[in-house]
C-alpha cells in the first residue's frame, strides 16, 4: 500500500545508530507543553526555528502524536525540512506512522530498536 512501510524493519544501519553523537532530540506529541493545543502548536514551531542554535543536535527521533510533525501539510514541515537540509537526521517511529496513518514528507523511517540505538549513542536526549 504505502512504499514506507516496506522500508520497517529494513531501515539501512548506517552509521547515525552506531557512532557516538552529541544531542537527539525527542518529539513525542505534536505541540509542545501541556495547555492550550494552538500555543503548543506556536511554540514548538518556534522552537524548531531555534533549535539549529542547539550545540550538536544530531538527530530528531518522533514517536507517539509526534510523528504527525513529519506529515505533508504540517505546519512545521519547512522547519523540518530546513534542519535536515543541514545535515539533522529526522527520524519517525514508523510503528506510530501506521497507527496514525501518517505518510512522512521528510526523515527516515525507524523502528523503535533504532530509536533505542540512538539514545544509547547520545551523550545528551532532550524530551519534549
Amino acid at each position: 500500500m504505502q512504499v514506507w512501510r516496506k522500508v520497517i524493519g529494513a531501515v539501512r544501519r548506517t552509521q547515525r545508530y552506531t557512532t557516538p553523537m552529541k544531542t537527539l532530540l525527542l518529539l513525542r506529541q505534536d505541540s509542545m507543553g501541556h495547555g492550550d493545543p494552538d500555543l503548543g502548536a506556536r511554540v514548538l514551531k518556534t522552537f524548531l526555528q531555534k533549535s539549529i542554535a542547539l550545540h550538536g543536535l544530531d538527530a530528531i527521533a518522533f514517536y507517539n502524536s509526534g510523528v504527525k510533525l513529519v506529515a505533508p501539510g504540517s505546519t512545521v514541515l519547512g522547519e523540518l525540512s530546513l534542519l535536515e537540509e543541514r545535515g539533522i537526521d529526522l527520524v519517525p517511529c514508523g510503528t506510530c506512522l501506521t497507527h496514525f496513518e501518517v505518510e512522512p514528507a521528510v526523515g527516515t523511517v525507524a523502528s523503535m530498536d533504532d530509536i533505542v540505538a540512538l539514545m544509547s549513542k547520545a551523550d545528551k536526549v532532550i524530551t519534549l
